[in-house]
């Protein structure tokens, strides 16, 4: 079993809202994290992709209600939207009686249904919190390059070896093409969609360019701008915006697009061991798309991610503002002698960060002459872990 970061958490918003939403892809690990919050007080699980479990939600009202001093976990509730209703009136009334947190915590694979629906019936009564693959402080960094490879879906990561990560991965994207995609979102061509997730892939850390997609797919921008919103809202792929600011200059307005886990990069791609990734164009946005995961799955909340470019050439791959308005510039490169690129000095000179660092492969950690630190990846979550 593999401690997940974001159990404390969770533990921390169920004992201060009435409701919690876990959101994250399929096989994440959501129901699993949720047992373990189950074992810990009386519970009660209900799967809504189960005909039996939904059954029991015929009258819903009537059921849940004999079950308000146990915590309901609710599995797949993307599947059942209209119960959103019913829960808004049992923690109303729960309330009148004392009962103000701890009462449920719905599963979701997909912000679509979930965000809207919770939105309208149950402003104020939920907290959302999004789990994401495995991170290099679950696995340990002896396991960085495994990690990288392999992407941090449970299955993948502790697959026996990469051949059969590699096969995992590919049912994987199957199933989401095949049977979670058409159900979860509008219907839409799934070899279509697969040549697009892997344009993505090719893309990895790049700026978008949707005539440029559309062409290749030949469809229209309205369709590919359809096709993105889709896998965005999926939490499988991550719209990075651009940062701004008024310094005089001309700034990129595109948003940098990456695949939010490595493995499925690399699966996309046909890449199943680390020797292939290193041999591909791809290793470097690769890389970069998983520091830039890693970072963000252990950043405080509240902490809002960008990055920055100018026309000239200026440039921070990732760019934090921490809550309390503090700006931490990142750069990121993948190699053992790291040098900040000139782009990224330009940039700190307009931006004026609060602090600087260049996150690297390597383990040792050292601050340059102009004030950069150079630091590992772990270390560099260890830092944000802190803040």
């Amino acid at each position: 079993m593999i401690q997940r970061n974001l159990c404390h958490q969770l533990r921390d918003r169920l004992a201060q809202f009435p409701a919690v939403a876990l959101l994250g892809p399929r096989q994440v690990g959501k129901t699993t994290l949720a047992e373990q919050i189950a074992r810990e007080q009386p519970s009660l699980y209900l799967d809504l992709e189960n005909p039996a479990d939904r059954e029991k939600l015929a009258d819903a009202a009537h059921y849940l209600s004999r079950h308000e001093n146990k915590l309901v976990i609710l599995d797949e509730v993307q599947r059942v939207p209209e119960l959103f209703q019913t829960l808004r009136g049992l923690i109303d009334k729960g309330r009148q009686r004392g009962l103000r947190s701890g009462r449920f915590l719905l599963l979701g694979s997909a912000s679509i249904e979930l965000l809207r629906q919770s939105g309208e019936s149950l402003a104020g009564r939920i907290a959302y919190l999004e789990l994401g693959p495995l991170n290099l402080r679950e696995v340990g960094a002896a396991s960085c390059d495994r990690l990288w490879v392999r992407g941090g879906f449970p299955d993948s990561f502790l697959a026996d070896s990469d051949a059969a990560s590699a096969v995992w991965r590919e049912y994987f994207i199957r199933t989401y093409l095949e049977r979670d995609i058409p159900m979860l979102g509008p219907r839409l061509p799934a070899e279509t969609l697969r040549r697009f997730w892997t344009m993505l892939a090719h893309l990895q850390g790049g700026l978008l360019n949707a005539a440029q997609l559309a062409r290749g797919l030949g469809v229209d921008g309205k369709t590919v701008a359809r096709y993105l919103d889709l896998l965005v809202d999926l939490l499988l792929v991550r719209r990075l915006p651009p940062f701004h600011a008024n310094v005089g200059k001309r700034l990129v307005k595109s948003p940098k697009i990456h695949v939010r886990d490595s493995g499925i990069v690399h699966a996309l791609l046909g890449l199943e061991d680390q020797e292939m990734v290193l041999g591909h164009p791809v290793a470097g946005g690769s890389w970069e798309g998983f520091v830039v995961e890693n970072l963000l799955s252990i950043a405080p909340e509240r902490t809002h991610a960008f990055f920055y470019r100018t026309a000239a050439g200026a440039e921070i791959d990732l760019l934090l503002e921490l809550p309390g308005s503090e700006l931490w510039a990142i750069e990121v490169k993948r190699g053992l002698l790291p040098k900040p690129a000139r782009g990224f000095h330009h940039a700190r000179q307009d931006l004026q960060p609060v602090r600087s660092f260049l996150v690297y492969s390597g383990d040792e950690c050292y601050q340059t002459g102009d004030g950069v630190d150079v630091i590992s990846l772990t270390a560099m979550m260890n830092l944000l872990a802190d803040k």
